[in-house]
């Protein structure tokens, strides 16, 4: 008998008296920094952003503009489509959309209002030669800075360490804006993420007063549901959902990882719904929410275990990132496959320990798959994630589990995590400049 079966699947305790306060509101704050909108890739979107608010700021269509990003901000907008373009891929297609039609007002849905007129604005600025685009030597992983200029005046944007903090803004050489390229309050944040707990994150899931966050994970299922349903319907990509449900079937395992992988190739490939991130990325916020989502309509959960499953998973996601970094050659997907196995472990009642093993499973099986830049096969690479993370959960279930010793893993989830934060951040430093190497250099 699995031990989801014996378990009580209802939450243990009364809200924050459970739990100290201060990780309490940690938690809800990391909630609600984290599953926010966007449309499109993050990067690409990242760099429109920028370049909206850089024409905003010079106050004109820029006659020029100069664009420095960050190696992995190459990476990962070469092969993407820039939403809402017809199909425009590239730097200079997110800046052109940013500069032509953007409202920076709208952060990460910076270009979801874009009409037929603007798009045909944006292919006329692109033919124009206007943009040039040149690799960032700040040494800062997420580095956008770019430079717009008219006859007389001239204005500088540089957003760094994630995607919508900005940190100067300069115009005709006056400093409008400046600050830390992480501050010290989204730095205490930051340092939160990683000292936050596997069982602080149960303990919070538990307790939390779901009226709390309730609007932030009804809108995750909401969106993140529907691109996945346009994914599903229509041929976006590699069409990795579609095929994965008709070569393997409607079990709930495959259609977790189908549903999950549907979403991907929708996005990747020039969906215009929103998506509900985590971690900064769209595809990790579909593959920590909709195997969840998918699993909590199988089970038929009541709606309060699916939202305190998915905060499981959520959490899970963010904490396990937090030691990677914001990009790196190690693919986010697997932090996200890991936290959909949490919470659905959790959905199906269990607790901290089966919770924790089915972490250190997920991460024994997938780690170190590199992070190639966002395009079609994105699609794939979440659905092996999520593989992973359902098969560490099966393998816990049926009480199987890999232990300390074996290759990195280390006794105690938390020691394994931050073997798998070293791993990804120190170990496969050399790896992504190999890659962005390989990427980049036919590109300019």
């Amino acid at each position: 008998m699995h031990w989801s079966v014996l378990l009580d699947i209802t939450p243990r305790a009364a809200y924050a008296e459970c739990m100290n306060e201060k990780i309490y509101q940690g938690c809800i704050a990391v909630l609600r920094d984290e599953l926010v909108p966007a449309m499109g890739c993050t990067e690409p979107v990242a760099v429109a952003y920028a370049a909206a608010l850089a024409r905003s700021t010079l106050g004109s269509v820029p006659e020029k503009v100069v664009v420095d990003v960050s190696g992995n901000i190459l990476k990962n907008v070469k092969s993407v489509i820039v939403p809402n373009t017809n199909g425009m891929r590239g730097i200079p297609a997110a800046v052109a959309a940013g500069i032509v039609a953007g409202d920076p007002g709208l952060k990460l849905e910076v270009v979801s209002r874009l009409t037929d007129e603007d798009r045909k604005k944006i292919s006329a600025y692109l033919a124009r030669n206007c943009i040039t685009v040149g690799q960032s030597d700040s040494g800062c992983v997420f580095d956008i800075a770019i430079t717009a200029m008219s006859d007389k005046d001239s204005a500088f944007v540089r957003i760094s360490g994630s995607h919508t903090n900005i940190v100067r803004i300069e115009k005709c050489g006056e400093v409008l804006f400046d600050k830390h390229a992480e501050s010290e309050d989204s730095g205490n944040l930051s340092k939160f993420k990683g000292d936050l707990t596997v069982s602080d994150i149960v303990q919070f899931a538990d307790c939390v007063d779901l009226a709390e966050i309730e609007d932030l994970i009804d809108r995750q299922i909401s969106y993140n549901s529907a691109i996945a349903e346009e994914g599903l319907k229509n041929d976006y990509g590699a069409r990795v959902g579609k095929i994965l449900l008709d070569a393997f079937g409607t079990d709930v395992h495959n259609l977790a990882k189908a549903t999950a992988a549907a979403g991907s190739d929708a996005r990747m490939n020039g969906c215009e719904l929103p998506v509900v991130i985590v971690s900064g990325s769209g595809n990790q916020g579909m593959a920590a929410s909709l195997p969840v989502i998918v699993y909590a309509k199988h089970l038929g959960s009541p709606r309060e275990k699916l939202l305190r499953a998915l905060i499981v998973s959520d959490l899970v996601t963010i904490h396990l990132k937090a030691g990677i970094g914001c990009l790196s050659a190690y693919c986010g997907a697997v932090s996200a496959g890991c936290g959909a196995g949490a919470g659905i472990c959790y959905l199906r009642g269990g607790g901290f320990d089966q919770i924790a093993h089915t972490i250190v499973n997920g991460l024994a099986i997938e780690s170190g798959v590199i992070c190639d830049g966002a395009k079609s096969s994105c699609a794939a690479k979440v659905a092996s994630a999520v593989e992973a993370g359902l098969v560490g959960m099966e393998m816990n279930a049926r009480g199987s589990e890999f232990l300390g010793g074996d290759g990195i893993l280390e006794k105690g989830v938390e020691n394994t995590i931050r073997n798998v934060g070293e791993l990804a951040r120190n170990g496969m430093r050399e790896t992504d400049e190999e890659i962005i190497r390989m990427m980049i250099k036919n590109i300019r």
